[in-house]
């Protein structure tokens, strides 16, 4: 099963989960949405990579209703739920936003849960990519997953996080889906991700929040 197939299978129950397996939901997201705030326009232009149901852009539009958001994603299940959400509001796109065009000229570029299934070359390549897509002072945003700088600190990440997810009333069914789903996972260090986007010339790169597996860094494009 490949991460299209994966999130095909489970994209009408997807928002229902993701309190009980997000743990740290409020501050994780609301960390996401502050930096995006930092834009300081009334019409930003955002691009969200791996949309998904649209979670993160409607957040997004509680915050800044006049954004002007394009959404991509490659399940075409996932952008029928998002759809249904915004009736319009976001222009989504069905496509691979590794492989394919993403446009130029955002404000900001955004991505939850998503670009930890793609391998260590290509998060860096993408890196590149969403800094010649954005405007001078644009800023790029991730809220994701991360992988342990060692084996035994992996198991902390991972042991911690079920612990969190039991107490709150994770069902077997529901672990058994996420577990499933995380086949498809290549998760990489928060390190070498930080050190990805300086590679790429973001500058101000910096990780604003961390909850063992779960972080949000970003950096700035501060010229072309």
């Amino acid at each position: 099963m490949g991460v299209k197939e994966a999130f095909d299978n489970v994209a009408e129950e997807y928002d229902f989960s993701r309190r009980v397996l997000i743990p740290c939901f409020d501050d994780f997201y609301g960390t996401a949405v502050r930096l995006v705030k930092t834009i300081n326009k009334t019409v930003p232009k955002i691009l969200d990579l791996g949309v998904g149901t649209g979670l993160l852009s409607a957040l997004v539009l509680d915050e800044i209703p006049d954004a002007q958001i394009i959404g991509i994603d490659i399940s075409e299940n996932m952008l029928l739920q998002a759809e249904k959400r915004f009736k319009g509001r976001v222009e989504l796109v069905l496509g691979n936003y590794l492989t394919g065009d993403i446009g130029s000229g955002y404000d900001a570029v955004i991505s939850s849960l998503s670009i930890h299934h793609l391998e260590c070359k290509d998060k860096a390549k993408l890196f590149y990519n969403i800094y010649d897509s954005l405007k001078i002072n644009g800023i790029f945003i991730n809220a994701d997953q991360i992988k342990g700088y060692s084996n035994s600190i992996e198991r902390m990440y991972r042991d911690v996080w079920y612990e969190q997810m039991r107490m709150k009333g994770i069902t077997k069914e529901l672990l058994e889906t996420s577990e499933n789903r995380m086949k498809e996972d290549n998760m990489s260090t928060l390190a070498a991700q930080l050190q990805w986007l300086k590679d790429a010339a973001f500058t101000d790169v910096n990780c604003w929040y961390k909850n063992f597996i779960f972080t949000v860094y970003s950096g700035i494009k501060d010229h072309a």
